[in-house]
């Protein structure tokens, strides 16, 4: 057998895993201040009222999250629940999802700026940043 023909599989392979990894989530987002997980540690000891929003699904909720952070979906967010969640909109809250190959926290943070949330921290690190860093979780 041609050893070219053997090539031609390996390629559309390779092809096929760039096309199908989810792009990257902007470095940045108006409205918003990006964080790191370090940050969140700043941001916890200093604004006692910070609420943090895990934008991911309820099942990757519930196999772990940062401690004390609140389940709202991106896509089930609305003004009313938020509200209910967050007192003002001068009350600081941080969003995160996944990670950088996540749109769920940008798109939640972008929301929230739109309806006049004023004090948005995006941690666009998320999830994944948090565990590779071997941050405490919560199952709870």
């Amino acid at each position: 057998m041609n050893p070219r023909l053997l090539l031609i599989p390996l390629i559309l392979i390779a092809s096929f895993n760039v096309y199908a990894e989810k792009p990257l989530a902007p470095k940045s987002l108006e409205g918003t201040t990006v964080i790191t997980t370090d940050d969140i540690y700043k941001l916890a000891a200093s604004k006692p009222n910070l609420v943090i929003i895990d934008s991911r699904r309820k099942e990757e909720y519930e196999k772990g999250h940062i401690e004390g952070s609140i389940s709202l979906l991106n896509t089930k967010m609305t003004q009313d629940n938020l509200k209910k969640l967050v007192a003002t909109t001068d009350t600081p809250v941080i969003f995160y999802c996944n990670g950088a190959r996540c749109m769920r926290s940008y798109n939640a943070s972008k929301v929230a700026v739109d309806w006049g949330y004023k004090n948005i921290y995006w941690f666009r690190g998320g999830w994944k940043e948090w565990k590779n860093k071997g941050m405490p979780i919560s199952l709870q």
